[in-house]
């Protein structure tokens, strides 16, 4: 049995492509400190050099080739890296690389243009008026190397793209990433990971520990600082630490005392059901703050639980709930009538705020106190939303997904209040309790200057 000469290439390309990736294991393995054994390493060793014979015969055989050349008209391959090739089609250009095949409209390669007269490195803006391409451009030359796709304009211009730069701003590269790095948990999964708490004095001293903070807080939703003195200023200076504290209607930094010892009977307060803060916000607030000064009594402890998770099993077993979920708009409302003062806030949004290119939640607004009247979607379809909210509930309800923490002085408990549900069981006695609202853009922000993917 015979191979032409294509079949030859193409049987000789994947073996170069899966030499790559076995470098890159290795390379991998290596840089993470994964020693083999001696057999394992010899094993390998003799499997690249056999590998890398494929890719000599596979560079001869380019060497072949005028006919194949007409075959593939307009397929182009880098050289020395059979990973990447592309295609000009008459839309858009197709760029396979590492394993992912891509499609970049021709107006999308110009207006992303990272040349110094397009783009501002040092203040990372666009210098380029994208009202000025032509929306039928198509380069007129193009090539690629190992590391670059290099494009020209028809007026000349040249378009260097490094390859990898292209895999991860793709919406094919977007569609299988995330925006975010999260563990999911439930109580078992967060209590065995003995996620450590923040020390004060290193949290307010060293960036390193201010970076492992956050690195938690990004992962799981929650994070705590211990040794905080037990006062409403030494709370106020560890939040800002981390961020700028968010002003809304309940002011600033918040600080109230429940008072139930008095008599001879103790006193005990109903438990708050699960929820999120400020649902009645068109934006609710990213983060919350919570430091219990002062309790002299029982109970009392924060329940918590992760919304993501929870919404996580309603997409795995009904996907048509979560779709429901993530797109029915709702309203949730605050009225508030006092002498002294009014309050009427409406949000409206889905229960779960997904992004549309991966579906991975990103807020869950769940408060079923707040919840206004549905009167944003035809009947028979808000049958089968209280279908799929009765299942989320459900999974939120589950205690094995319950965290329960008895918050104590000198313990600050910070709450992604897009992702964390939190309530509190009945307590009795004195109880002061202080906390704030931070900006989640700056809590971010914080983050990604110490290096974190956020």
């Amino acid at each position: 049995m015979h191979a032409d000469t294509d079949t030859l290439y193409y049987i000789c390309s994947v073996i170069q492509y899966e030499a790559f990736w076995l470098h890159v294991l290795v390379i991998n393995a290596l840089c993470a400190r994964v020693f083999f054994s001696l057999q394992v390493t010899m094993a390998l060793i003799r499997l690249l050099a056999r590998l890398s014979g494929y890719v000599h015969l596979k560079q001869g055989l380019e060497c072949l080739g005028a006919s194949s050349q007409s075959k593939r008209l307009q397929q182009h391959t880098a050289a020395h890296s059979s990973s990447c090739s592309y295609q000009l089609q008459p839309d858009c250009l197709e760029l396979s690389y590492g394993g992912l095949i891509m499609h970049f409209d021709y107006v999308w390669l110009r207006d992303h243009c990272r040349s110094t007269s397009c783009y501002n490195s040092k203040t990372n803006q666009r210098n380029l008026d994208t009202a000025s391409i032509d929306l039928n451009i198509r380069p007129s030359k193009s090539r690629v190397d190992e590391n670059n796709l290099f494009l020209t304009w028809p007026d000349g211009h040249i378009t260097r793209y490094n390859l990898t730069w292209l895999a991860q701003n793709s919406y094919e590269g977007q569609k299988r990433s995330a925006v975010q790095p999260r563990i999911l948990w439930s109580a078992d999964i967060y209590s065995s990971a003995k996620v450590p708490s923040a020390s004060w004095d290193k949290f307010m001293s060293c960036d390193e520990e201010l970076k492992n903070f956050l690195n938690n807080f990004l992962l799981y939703g929650i994070a705590f600082v211990e040794g905080v003195p037990p006062t409403l200023e030494a709370t106020e200076t560890a939040t800002q630490r981390v961020s700028l504290i968010r002003e809304t209607m309940y002011g600033r930094m918040w600080n109230f005392t429940s008072d139930f010892s008095r008599g001879d009977t103790a006193y005990t307060k109903l438990a708050l059901d699960r929820h999120t803060d400020t649902s009645y916000f068109q934006e609710p607030c990213g983060i919350q703050v919570f430091h219990c000064l002062r309790h002299e009594g029982t109970g009392g402890r924060t329940l918590l639980v992760d919304g993501f998770h929870a919404a996580d099993a309603v997409l795995q077993r009904t996907p048509e709930n979560f779709e429901l979920l993530s797109h029915v708009p709702i309203k949730h409302e605050y009225v508030e009538n006092l002498s002294e003062h009014r309050n009427h806030m409406i949000g409206i949004g889905p229960v779960l705020n997904v992004y549309p290119w991966n579906n991975e939640v990103y807020m869950i607004r769940y408060n079923n106190y707040d919840r206004s009247v549905i009167n944003t979607v035809p009947h028979d379809e808000v049958r089968r939303w209280y279908v799929a909210h009765r299942q989320l509930t459900a999974e939120l309800r589950r205690p094995d997904n319950e965290l329960w923490v008895k918050l104590k002085p000198g313990k600050v408990l910070f709450i992604d209040n897009w992702r964390v549900l939190h309530g509190r069981e009945s307590f009795t006695g004195l109880r002061q309790l202080c906390g704030c609202y931070l900006t989640r853009d700056d809590v971010l922000n914080t983050a990604r200057s110490l290096g974190l993917q956020a």
